[in-house]
């Protein structure tokens, strides 16, 4: 029996054609794959700690070692929790720690850089122990098995649509440099991992604000309403007027975005010879600082308490004396003089005494 695309010549060079589209679409296919390799990564991005992300809940210390500030420790304890013990075991910002943490749990390996030794400190990764810029931190859990362990170094950009950038890193014992991406910045300043939440009042909330220095005149800024934009002094001296409508809005509101930049044990600072601010809310919350001058420094310690019976007033001071009870602060020096402003400062000069002439003899 005759073959029917033999016999019909269309369907014999239809079945041509067919077969050779196929193998157009197979070579096509081919170039497409080998171009593709080509052009591909040749270091495809993986885990710079393969497996971490299921054990951060294990860390219970992290250590950081850096050149400019040595090394210290963040430490989880069961009741305490995250610490920093080289501070007497002040708390420390969960903030910092998750984001440490997650941050090294989600690095990736972009591509390896140099392996040469003399070549790491181009790249920041000389290592802090023999005076290298490298930053080396250290996750371990509980038991002191460590998680994880690097040397940090510089960073760079590296087009991440998210914000992540590239970092140079490296294994404490290798040599062998990578360019990671990272969504962290390694922090190896003890002052960043101190939780600094610890007074947070609204300017809007203030009504009084009174100053009592160890020598020289008390005072008291103050206004009626919340709505009232400035504070004035509640008594002016005899013959003096104010230097301008705000010039006491400074330290009516010192308490408001309170920052610091280290904490001490309180009995270890003198507050003996403390200029007091007391600061007062039209809804009962009273706010003592006592702020003392050491060498340089301004050192302040805290005492809140609720003046109306109000219940979330009264949980509100609670949970101040809480986070500041039998600590000292460190504050920048704006805010130190901020707290501790003279009244003159408030008030306009003098007026000078005119002088009398006496006229030459003639």
């Amino acid at each position: 029996m005759a073959d029917p695309i033999r016999a019909d010549p269309r369907r014999r060079n239809l079945a041509i054609l067919t077969a050779v589209a196929l193998v157009s679409v197979l070579l096509a296919f081919l170039a497409l794959h080998r171009q593709a390799a080509e052009v591909a990564p040749k270091n495809a991005e993986t885990e710079f700690f393969p497996g971490l992300a299921a054990r951060v809940h294990d860390a219970a210390r992290i250590h950081i070692v850096s050149k400019k500030n040595g090394a210290f420790d963040v430490v989880f304890k069961p009741i305490k929790g995250w610490v920093l013990p080289q501070k007497n075991d002040y708390p420390a910002s969960f903030a910092e720690v998750n984001k440490t943490l997650v941050g090294l749990a989600a690095l990736e390996t972009i591509e390896p850089k140099t392996e040469r030794p003399d070549w790491l400190h181009y790249i920041g990764l000389d290592a802090p122990s023999r005076g290298g810029d490298g930053i080396a931190i250290t996750v371990s859990d509980d038991r002191g098995r460590v998680l994880a362990q690097l040397v940090t170094g510089k960073s760079e950009e590296i087009g991440d649509s998210s914000g992540a950038v590239g970092l140079f890193v490296r294994r404490p014992d290798e040599t062998q440099s990578w360019l990671v991406r990272a969504e962290f910045e390694p922090h190896s300043d003890p002052a960043d991992w101190i939780d600094k939440n610890v007074v947070d009042i609204d300017r809007a909330r203030i009504q009084a604000t009174t100053v009592n220095p160890p020598e020289g005149e008390s005072y008291e800024v103050r206004r009626d309403r919340p709505s009232d934009p400035d504070f004035k002094l509640a008594a002016i001296p005899a013959g003096r007027a104010m230097a301008n409508d705000a010039a006491a809005d400074g330290v009516a509101a010192a308490i408001t975005g309170f920052s610091f930049d280290d904490v001490r044990p309180a009995k270890d600072i003198d507050f003996s010879n403390a200029v007091r601010v007391v600061t007062k809310t039209f809804d009962g919350l009273s706010i003592t600082v006592d702020v003392v001058r050491q060498g340089p420094a301004y050192w302040a310690q805290f005492g809140a308490m609720s003046l109306l019976g109000n219940p979330e007033i009264g949980k509100q001071a609670r949970l101040i004396n809480a986070r500041v009870s039998g600590w000292a602060y460190k504050l920048p020096d704006y805010k130190g003089a901020q707290f501790t402003t003279p009244l003159e400062s408030l008030l306009k000069p003098r007026d000078k005494a005119p002088v009398d002439k006496a006229l030459p003899a003639r």
